[in-house]
């Protein structure tokens, strides 16, 4: 499984454009082959910034998920909205088994 974490923060003016447009990308993400669950939530302590946790079920269904327009638009938007870089992290992980 892929973990995908990521965030901006939005400029004080765009945050309004980039939460609308980070949940259209959620609810189209969610749809992709491969896609376990894919969220967006607001930093409490910065509700400028928002926080997404995605799950995947391998790396080619991330890949496919990069090259979708939707998903490359998204990302052009987030960087015209932010007030800085988005951050993006990406991790290939086992499920802990817990007995």
């Amino acid at each position: 499984m892929i973990i995908v974490l990521g965030s901006i923060v939005a400029r004080a003016d765009s945050i309004g454009a980039l939460l609308k447009g980070s949940l259209e990308h959620v609810q189209r993400s969610r749809s992709e082959p491969g896609c376990i669950s894919h969220a967006v939530h607001v930093d409490h302590e910065n509700p400028l910034r928002l926080v997404f946790v995605e799950k995947w079920k391998d790396a080619a269904a991330l890949a496919a998920h990069f090259k979708v327009k939707g998903s490359i638009d998204f990302v052009g938007d987030a960087r015209k909205y932010g007030a800085e870089a988005p951050v993006i992290e990406i991790f290939d992980a086992t499920p802990a088994k817990l007995s």
